[in-house]
């Protein structure tokens, strides 16, 4: 077996080490008085009742397509000169296995950091700080480790079975097409994760704020209200375990991708290099996301800005020693004379191209700060308009998603060409393998938000002193950006690994362009164009109905319940809970069935061309409005939170409850299913496509 293979898989053991050691050093810590043990509780059962809830119908799902899948693998592809395997069965259901097991890894050690985060914040701002980081850190690391474990590992045990350890191998192509089926089975959990969680967290939070803020007139996070267990719980299951099978699956495709392109340079490489490659530079990546995490810290009178700036010294730290590191691993992995179909694969090229990847990763993060971000002139514009009304407000928020779109655009364009111009198709996959490189660092850093957000929570229904509060305001200030950020990086991860997937689908179903002059190729570009709104839709009703199920609750609560709103008798929490997670679940099948159904459907009705055209709709489409939901819904969140600091407006000051305050509420609860649901959700719609495309490109081979 080539000795390199092991490289990825021992960076990959190193990360599992360090997130059994980081995890035990969190539940060490400190977790409070028992009031605030009970209630952290409450959120663990809640989001661990969502999880095994969801599992027992994803359980289902994932053995019928695992099943399908290992049927199809004993029919030889039309014209294929290797014929896939039943294994592809198998690796379906490794990868949505690891893709399940890495979100509870995260979800469970969050769910007991948040209490801990709060107990710390009674003493220490840097110490609340250093657990909520380090809380996240099991997330990021978790999540790379069991990627490069999964892909890797299957890999090279079907490397030794079907080539029998050799790259030049005419069975190295199935080894490949069969290990296509772990990326598919991490994705289709991804996207029921992403959707399913997001519906619920939006429905918690929607009937928490409108019946307890604005009805009710209660703060956040009260304990009379019903709906404040369900919407602590709500943060986990959509912004832990939701993005980080979504991040996943990102770093898993964007490997793959990769690695189907390199597949067809060994011959000119003379080895297996040009695979290995992307493995290990995700690999590495993770090292240095591992060795970032010990230099951040803050001091104890640090604020949100300090907090911030720890945070990035984090992230590009990771970067830079990523990039640094690569030029080096091009430069053993990749030999001169290595050919991708006709073009000329040069080492220093494919370096030039992982580091523009890293690049766009961190511009498309300062882009998204500056579009959401308290203080910055979008956000202002829409408190500003807030003076004038609701449908102002909403207006000015549309104004700002829009225009949110153009830069990211322009960026992911650029790094796109200029990965293209420096090593071709290859140079483009590995720029987004660079960029997904530092996952495990975005991964730690927006992990950190809702553990933030959470400690919040326990600290007001615990009624711990008005200092504690205000110690996790400022932490949980920045998350609210960091989640922002991620949620970029997210998209921009989707729209390089949609592209790489794309070059790796042309190659394998043999066609040589999109023609678009041709009718049915038009029609599957419009009807991919298409899609992601309708999903959007989906996504967006689900979220209303679900929503309005648990206004119905909250509000009988509050009617039926003597004593609750005098504080004087316990809500009925766990009604909310079963509301969210039972309409999370009834609600995330169709656009689910959407995103898989459609791509097969036209891929075998209408051929590899048509397919093409409809995966370059989706993407084009799903990528934009992604951007336009996520940031919209993100500057209408800080809009709201900026009158909750006190805003002067034309020379008045403007606080909670005041007419422009009720105007930004309304923003906010129209931005939350957009920005937590059906936004984030096109990031998975998009790679999904593409991976539903690969796995059919056999079949559809020309």
């Amino acid at each position: 077996m080539d000795a390199t293979l092991i490289f990825p898989l021992a960076l990959s053991g190193i990360g599992l080490a360090f997130l059994v050691w980081r995890s035990r050093w969190v539940l060490s810590q400190p977790s409070g008085e028992p009031r605030m043990q009970t209630i952290s509780s409450y959120i663990a059962r809640g989001a661990l009742a969502f999880l095994k809830a969801e599992w027992r119908v994803l359980a289902v799902f994932a053995l019928i397509v695992g099943g399908l899948l290992a049927y199809s693998g004993t029919l030889t592809p039309p014209r294929s000169e290797a014929p896939s395997h039943p294994l592809i069965g198998v690796a379906f259901l490794v990868g949505a296995f690891t893709s399940a097991l890495a979100g509870y890894i995260g979800m469970r050690i969050a769910t007991r950091a948040n209490v801990r985060t709060t107990q710390a914040a009674r003493s220490s701002l840097a110490r609340a700080f250093a657990i909520a980081f380090h809380g996240g850190s099991v997330m990021g690391i978790g999540v790379a480790s069991l990627a490069v474990l999964g892909l890797g590992g299957l890999f090279v045990i079907f490397y030794l079975f079907f080539a029998k350890g050799d790259p030049f191998s005419p069975e190295l192509r199935r080894v490949i097409e069969v290990i296509t089926g772990f990326s598919l089975g991490a994705e289709s959990i991804a996207l029921f994760a992403r959707v399913g969680g997001g519906i619920y967290t939006k429905a918690a939070d929607v009937g928490a704020d409108l019946v307890g803020k604005i009805e009710a007139g209660i703060p956040e996070d009260d304990p009379r209200n019903p709906a404040v267990i369900a919407d602590n719980v709500g943060d986990n299951v959509g912004d832990i375990a939701g993005m980080g099978a979504d991040l996943f699956g990102s770093y898993v495709a964007t490997i793959l991708a990769t690695m189907v392109l390199g597949g067809e340079m060994v011959y000119s490489a003379k080895g297996l290099g040009p695979v290995v490659l992307p493995l290990a530079v995700a690999a590495t990546g993770l090292l240095f996301s591992i060795l970032s995490t010990f230099i951040v810290r803050v001091r104890e009178n640090g604020g949100p800005a300090e907090v911030q700036r720890a945070l990035n010294l984090g992230n590009w730290s990771a970067i830079l020693l990523t990039v640094a590191a690569s030029y080096f691993l091009v430069s053993f992995f990749l030999p001169e004379g290595a050919e991708l179909r006709g073009t000329r694969i040069e080492p220093k090229a494919v370096f030039g191209a992982i580091a523009i990847g890293l690049l766009v990763g961190a511009l498309m993060s300062w882009v998204t700060e500056y579009y959401t971000g308290m203080g910055k002139r979008p956000v202002n514009s829409i408190v500003q308009k807030s003076l004038t009304g609701h449908a102002t407000n909403i207006l000015g928020g549309l104004a700002v998603g829009m225009e949110s779109t153009a830069l990211p655009a322009l960026i992911m364009g650029a790094g796109i060409l200029g990965a293209y111009a420096l090593a071709g198709l290859y140079g483009v996959a590995i720029a987004a393998t660079g960029m997904m490189s530092t996952t495990a660092m975005q991964l730690t850093i927006d992990a950190f938000g809702p553990i933030a957000d959470n400690a919040g929570g326990i600290a007001e229904m615990s009624g711990l002193p008005e200092e504690v509060r205000s110690r996790t305001d400022i932490l949980d200030a920045v998350g609210n950006t960091t989640a922002a950020m991620g949620k970029g990086f997210a998209i921009a991860s989707a729209a390089l690994t949609a592209l790489a997937l794309f070059a790796a689908y042309v190659g394998v179903a043999g066609i040589h362009g999109i023609d678009i002059y041709k009718a049915p190729v038009l029609v599957g570009l419009l009807v991919g164009a298409m899609v992601p709104f309708l999903f959007s839709s989906l996504a967006i009703s689900a979220v209303g109905r679900a929503a309005m199920d648990m206004v119905k609750e909250v509000r009988r609560q509050f009617r039926e319940i003597a004593g609750l709103m005098e504080g004087q008798a316990e809500p009925e929490y766990e009604r909310c809970v079963a509301i969210s997670t039972q309409a999370a679940l009834r609600e995330m099948v169709l656009p689910g069935a959407l995103a898989l159904l459609i791509p097969a459907l036209i891929g075998l009705t209408l051929g590899a061309e048509v397919l093409g055209g409809y995966m370059a709709g989706v993407t084009i489409t799903g990528v934009l409005l992604g951007l336009f939901q996520s940031n919209a819904g993100g500057a209408w969140d800080n809009a709201k939170k900026s009158f909750e600091k006190g805003v002067t407006l034309d020379g008045q000051t403007y606080y909670k409850k005041s007419e422009p305050h009720k105007a930004a509420v309304t923003g906010d609860t129209v931005g939350d299913p957009l920005k937590d649901t059906s936004g984030p959700s096109m990031n998975i719609l998009v790679k999904l496509t593409g991976i539903v495309a690969l796995v059919l490109a056999p079949y559809l081979l020309s």
